[in-house]
């Protein structure tokens, strides 16, 4: 009987394709260059065949080393599995979270693969929807977990993350001088709807509404096709818009705050470890770039740093 392939070995030999380089790998797996080359050269000796050929100062595979990786990768992530089926302390079950669409569009993907990966036995369950109807639901008990806009006059979060509230247009389309500011925004209840509208009565610019909608992609979509002005928050600048300030006579706002609301009597391992996640995911959040406006605009505003209490204005 043959006998069977090293998963440690074969760990090793996945590290080395990824990174091309015997020094990273050794890095990758916390071992000694000379205790990866050991591996390889006994797992060469295993499968019969040369696995890699030198390619200037990296590594590359050859066609046997190719045909090997799929069958380690697999082979890898099966004896994880069978492990983890063994793990008394793993984290199962279904985890409802709710979300506006500003926010899933810039943080969730992140937050879900991560999250995807580390506990590959909880299902997500993901709802979007404004974060007053969030508030809502988790009040019924119909969610998990809800990422907000923290708004302590209406609704209690722990604030996770902090950020200038930002006016924006079109870097293509310059406004029209001497007009009413076009503004695209959210509902009449709209926290950042109203903090707009009074910052600009409050210095005497005209302004008329013309798009309402509580989605962020409809809001951007007019911004970008140079018809309206919107506020959004730094993290949800995309490409393509001018950040406005005060030397554009647009009047300073104040900053959002992002929060979770958790439901009462969720499991605290899983309670902790979607909001560790979250965290994490928001602290390495930037502001999306890619114009030089936009980067030398970004410049005037402050960097908040996460705050557990404050009495900011809360957004949508």
């Amino acid at each position: 009987m043959s006998a069977p392939l090293d998963i440690d070995q074969l760990q090793t030999f996945v590290a080395i394709a990824d990174t091309g380089s015997f020094t990273k790998a050794a890095d990758r797996v916390f071992k000694t260059q000379s205790a990866v080359s050991m591996q390889m050269r006994r797992l060469e000796e295993r499968i019969g065949k040369q696995l890699f050929a030198k390619d200037g100062r990296g590594n590359r595979l050859t066609t046997e080393g190719d045909r090997l990786l799929n069958f380690a990768r697999r082979m890898i992530r099966l004896n994880n599995e069978a492990i983890a089926s063994f793990d008394d302390n793993r984290l199962e079950g279904m985890l409802r979270i709710g979300t506006p669409d500003d926010y899933a569009d810039r943080y969730m993907p992140e937050i879900i693969v991560r999250f995807a990966k580390t506990h590959p036995n909880v299902e997500l369950y993901i709802v979007c929807e404004p974060s007053v109807d969030l508030a809502e639901k988790m009040a019924k008990g119909d969610l998990d977990i809800a990422l907000v806009t923290h708004n302590p006059r209406a609704r209690a979060s722990d604030v996770v993350r902090t950020e200038p509230l930002c006016w924006v247009s079109s870097i293509n389309h310059p406004l029209p001088e001497n007009a009413p500011v076009p503004l695209a925004v959210g509902k009449r209840d709209c926290q950042w709807r109203q903090a707009a509208c009074s910052a600009l009565d409050a210095t005497g610019r005209e302004y008329s509404i013309l798009f309402t909608s509580w989605s962020t992609t409809v809001v951007a979509a007019a911004v970008l096709a140079g018809m309206a002005v919107s506020v959004l928050p730094e993290s949800a600048l995309r490409t393509g818009m001018k950040v406005l300030t005060q030397a554009d006579g647009f009047p300073a706002l104040a900053p959002v705050q992002i929060g979770i609301m958790k439901r009462p009597g969720l499991s605290p391992s899983l309670s902790n470890a979607i909001t560790n996640h979250i965290t994490a995911c928001l602290d390495n959040i930037t502001p999306a770039t890619g114009t030089d406006d936009l980067d030398g605009d970004m410049k005037n505003f402050p960097r908040y740093p996460r705050l557990r209490q404050s009495h900011m204005l809360p957004g949508w």
